[in-house]
């Protein structure tokens, strides 16, 4: 079992419940999924490009991403539907904890003038996005083999039907969050 979901099951999970008052295990509040996105703009003009994004995020994820696909076509951005303009990648159970494992004690860390994550990034249901801007952060990654630094978006999804308790939830699993 990854070393944070043993984390959860045993003291997290004990610990929220007496914190917000909550009466039974399933009012807990816990991860449901991860997705991983990255954004290939570039795609549209050399097709190739998409290629390196989507090995670049099987490195990091350890899971074979799905290609996204223009909905509308958008004359200004010389867009056509149906064309591929990204990658993401679904986490679950297990690989969703090995990875949060290594985004929080390993990736964040290596992220250059790093001062913590926004707390403003909760929507009202309980997400938190995380939006990074280099994939060379994650040791997966060989420096030498990357051909162009590109961001990508990390959406955390949990169980939590209020802002706080989504917090309290990721706070918990260690995330470095600004005071």
């Amino acid at each position: 079992m990854a070393r944070l979901a043993e984390k959860y099951n045993s003291q997290i999970r004990n610990e929220l419940k007496e914190k917000f008052g909550l009466k039974n295990l399933f009012e807990v509040p816990k991860l449901e999924k991860i997705v991983v996105n990255i954004g290939v703009g570039e795609a549209v003009s050399d097709s190739k490009v998409i290629n390196n994004a989507i090995e670049d995020l099987s490195l990091i994820t350890g899971q074979k991403p799905v290609i996204t696909k223009a909905k509308k076509s958008i004359a200004g951005f010389k867009l056509r539907k149906g064309l591929s303009i990204g990658c993401k990648v679904t986490l679950r159970k297990k690989r969703m904890y090995e990875f949060l494992d290594r985004l929080v004690f390993i990736a964040l860390p290596r992220v250059r003038d790093f001062k913590g994550l926004s707390k403003k990034s909760f929507d009202g249901f309980g997400n938190y996005s995380i939006g990074i801007k280099e994939q060379i952060i994650f040791p997966e990654i060989n420096y030498d083999k990357i051909d162009k630094v590109r961001g990508m978006d990390i959406t955390i999804t949990t169980s939590a039907k209020k802002k706080e308790h989504a917090y309290e939830l990721l706070k918990s699993f260690n995330l470095p969050f600004k005071d």
